[in-house]
């Protein structure tokens, strides 16, 4: 290593790895630091209920890393990575034995929508028609002149609304509707507040354009291509250390962190203004996650086969029914009958359990730092729309708040999308500015999911950060 690095970054997450290959990738010398024993973060993968199930322990479904610019210009799959593609990319099961569905070719949706097909092509399949050109723009910092700005119009007057309105302006069929709000809830907000519908839009479209695909052998695999890269271009990484002080970190002229705004603000110290660690401090984090993994005797028994043949189910009933959990979740309470998002990774990928075995994934929104176990009911929305679905069960992995903040300090209070999405913060985070990534020390950067564009196994936020410190 030499006597200065370049750079060294604090966090071996997607984005601090994409940030580590950006700058090796330009001729500069990187250091990635990670405190827990492997790289990963939010996209690790491990044998949490029994040997030889294999569990994605945070992120599972990919549809913003197959619209990344970034992860698709490294050629990953020279390092091993290989993306998966179910034949639904979504289903939303409806009381009745009924589910709506999203496949990735818009015109087998729109069928299957029946009298709302037409609305679901102007409203969803025009924004994937030019998806090749929004989705970059949405995977970048806003507060900068558009390339197509009539495209992002398009999408961004819509975009604008409350999920709810939307929903019920375009949309005449519960199928839609619930298909549209179960998409919406992704931003873990009241879908009555505004730009909800930008989550709905956005999911819905990358559905139809690029699908919604997982990683063979799981999320893992991702991190692990982007470590061979980096190794590639000469850059290192160093596991099983923490970080507290700048005074922990080898010699560099600028440190960027993969961290929640609150640890930059503990590990920069005096390196920060008081006002800005009081900032950074006080950042202000969304719901939180309770997460069980399954390791199950047989395939999920959904009352309707649309979701056996989809990759990742959301399991709330109707869109009213979605609405009413994201309420209490945001009043601070907790649903009775909660909205829970459910991944089949090992029915597309047998390398996930044993022959003839599956995993599941499933998480539902409590408020920030629960402590109630919500065991029951998310088994009990499963057990609504798949009956029989508990006699399957073989062993269980719980994962409530505390547990995901210990696996990743990043997730603070169970918040596994990097912060609130209330308000403008979707948006523009950690604070409005033209340059989300730079501190006031002019050395010290800040590259998670916390910054643009936030959540996702995308790596656009370290890809940012890390073109910022090459014009710095």
């Amino acid at each position: 290593m030499p006597s200065e690095l370049d750079a060294v970054v604090v966090g071996a997450g997607p984005n601090g790895l994409v940030a580590a290959v950006t700058l090796a990738a330009a001729g500069r010398s990187v250091h990635v630091i990670e405190s827990a024993p492997s790289i990963g973060g939010g996209a690790r993968t491990a044998e949490l209920t029994l040997p030889g199930f294999r569990h994605d322990v945070c992120s599972a479904i990919h549809p913003l890393a197959a619209s990344s610019t970034m992860l698709g210009a490294l050629d990953l799959e020279r390092h091993g990575l290989r993306w998966l593609h179910p034949e639904i990319a979504l289903a939303h099961p409806l009381p009745g034995g009924r589910a709506a569905a999203a496949w990735r070719d818009i015109g087998q949706t729109a069928a299957h929508l029946g009298d709302d097909g037409r609305a679901w092509k102007r409203t969803v399949g025009s924004l994937a028609e030019r998806w090749d050109v929004l989705a970059p723009m949405l995977l970048a910092p806003l507060l900068r002149p558009p390339r197509h700005p009539l495209v992002l119009a398009r999408f961004g007057i819509p975009a604008l609304l409350p999920a709810g309105v939307l929903q019920r302006t375009r949309f005449q069929t519960e199928e839609a509707r619930a298909l549209f709000a179960g998409c919406a809830a992704h931003a873990f907000l009241p879908l009555s507040h505004p730009l909800t519908a930008s989550f709905g839009l956005v999911l819905l479209a990358s559905a139809h354009a690029v699908g919604w695909p997982i990683a063979e052998g799981g999320s893992q695999a991702i991190v692990d291509a982007l470590a061979a890269r980096l190794h590639e271009l000469g850059g290192t990484i160093e596991v099983g250390r923490t970080v507290r002080a700048m005074t922990d970190l080898p010699s560099a002229r600028h440190v960027l962190f993969d961290t929640a705004p609150e640890a930059l603000a503990a590990i920069g110290g005096d390196r920060l203004p008081p006002r800005e660690r009081r900032r950074l401090g006080r950042f202000r984090h969304g719901p939180g996650a309770f997460k069980i993994d399954y390791a199950l005797d047989g395939p999920v028994p959904w009352s309707d086969p649309h979701s056996s043949r989809a990759g990742t189910v959301h399991v709330a009933g109707t869109a009213e029914e979605v609405a009413v959990s994201e309420a209490s979740v945001a009043a601070g309470r907790h649903a009775e009958r909660p909205y829970v998002l459910v991944a089949q990774q090992s029915s597309i990928d047998p390398t996930r359990a044993p022959a003839g075995k599956h995993t599941l994934w499933a998480y539902c929104h409590v408020p920030n730092g629960s402590e109630v176990d919500m065991t029951a009911a998310i088994e009990g929305q499963i057990e609504r729309f798949a009956p029989g679905f508990r006699d399957l069960v073989m062993a269980r992995h719980v994962a409530g708040p505390a547990w995901l903040e210990s696996h990743n300090p990043n997730y603070v209070g169970g918040d596994i999308g990097g912060g609130s999405n209330a308000g403008l913060r979707a948006v523009i985070r950690p604070r409005l500015t033209l340059s989300p990534y730079r501190t006031s020390d002019p050395h010290l950067w800040l590259c998670s999911a916390s910054t643009p564009p936030g959540p996702g196994v995308h790596g656009m936020c370290g890809y940012h950060a890390a073109t910022a410190v090459l014009k710095s």
